[in-house]
């Protein structure tokens, strides 16, 4: 028995499923956060990072007091691991490691799951510099793990101190087709 043309029949197979993930995944997602038609997905990222929070006066009610954020600070990392890029902000900045970068407006957002912050949608601004981040129209924020705010103690004690959170996050780049 010729044992190739199974192979080939199986990676065909294999690689057929791995396209019908990503649609799958992306019809999972609340409406608000999807990426309008015509658009693909131009580069998929893990980011592993912290975001900042600061406790202060609550703008409708200075006498009372909440956590405030501050910025994220993360490693973007492809899917084996390597790291590709970073986040950081304000503003919202997607650089890549070959120097080009985005700014965006945030869309959209809509509740994940519960200790974790919401899923995103951002616009992108037109790319700064040439490289992984040329054309990028979209960014999504999936896959959410932790990041909210502290359970901590924030009272007129703590006013001015800061607490940063652990969290990790999918973020989708999409390019127009």
């Amino acid at each position: 028995m010729n044992a190739k043309p199974v192979f080939t029949l199986a990676r065909a197979c294999l690689a057929g499923t791995c396209l019908l993930i990503m649609p799958l995944a992306h019809s999972a997602l609340p409406d608000s956060i999807k990426v309008p038609d015509g658009h693909k997905i131009a580069l998929e990222t893990v980011g592993v990072g912290e975001i900042t929070y600061e406790c202060r006066a609550k703008v409708d009610s200075p006498e009372q007091t909440e956590w405030v954020f501050v910025g994220p600070k993360a490693v973007l990392n492809d899917r084996s691991g390597k790291a590709v890029g970073s986040y950081f902000g304000p503003p919202a900045t997607w650089q890549a490691s070959d120097g080009s970068k985005v700014t965006g407006t945030q869309l959209a957002v809509a509740p994940s799951s519960p200790g974790n912050l919401p899923y995103q949608l951002v616009k992108a601004n037109p790319a700064e510099g040439q490289g992984a981040m040329t054309g990028v129209t979209y960014i999504q924020r999936v896959a959410l793990k932790g990041g909210v705010a502290p359970a901590s103690a924030c009272g007129a004690g703590q006013k001015g101190s800061r607490e940063v959170v652990k969290y990790q996050a999918d973020y989708i780049f999409w390019a127009a087709q």
